[in-house]
């Protein structure tokens, strides 16, 4: 166990209204042209953002009152398209920590979560409903339950799902592979010793 357990993620919402937003309507290709994903959320969903004088567009994420969100809701097969990991880097970097929506792609989702990024999915009616009420007022706070799979805003409660593996991986922290890693470092380190033909690679490396 890595220490990295999610059990809790609350903050604001924001409502991104469409079905079929794809990778690319996510992150444009022409900025994955990185060394690093640091900075990448800044061109987050671009060309829906900004004009080609990079001038903003009329576009939800540009909305004062939903600049502070972190918790994105979206509709059907969100996610679709390439499989490119930078899409979720992009949402992470940008602040986003959990999605719920109504269905996902299922590489996407899988990238997420080696992220710590829950995707949650509710019912068409569900989710119309919880992006309904954040439109109504951003300032709700919301706050999803990995272990019961709830979404809780004022007084209403949603009953999500997301695969087992998933909410499994989220609560026991072993969507983190390098904190898994890292938390093995002693046993890491004994196995090397105990293996001759490695300590005497580190040996020669040293000198």
């Amino acid at each position: 166990m890595s220490g990295n357990n999610i059990q809790q993620i609350t903050g604001y919402a924001v409502p991104l209204l469409g079905d079929d937003i794809d990778t690319d309507q996510i992150l444009p290709a022409r900025y994955m042209k990185t060394v690093s994903f640091s900075g990448i959320g800044k061109y987050l969903f671009y060309d829906h953002r900004f004009d080609q004088d990079a001038k903003e567009k009329s576009h939800i994420l540009n909305e004062k009152s939903f600049k502070k969100a972190s918790i994105l809701l979206v509709n059907k097969n969100f996610g679709c398209g390439s499989s490119r990991e930078h899409a979720p880097q992009a949402l992470y970097d940008y602040g986003f920590r959990a999605i719920i929506g109504e269905s996902f792609a299922e590489i996407f989702a899988g990238n997420c979560l080696m992220l710590g990024i829950p995707t949650l999915t509710l019912t068409e009616e569900k989710i119309r409903k919880l992006q309904e009420e954040v439109q109504l007022n951003s300032t709700l706070t919301l706050s999803i339950e990995i272990n019961t799979l709830t979404v809780n805003i004022g007084p209403s409660v949603y009953n999500g799902s997301m695969p087992k593996t998933f909410q499994e991986s989220l609560l026991s922290g072993m969507w983190d592979s390098i904190g898994l890693l890292l938390s093995a470092r002693e046993k890491i380190e004994q196995t090397v010793q105990s293996l001759p033909y490695l300590n005497n690679f580190i040996k020669e490396v040293d000198v």
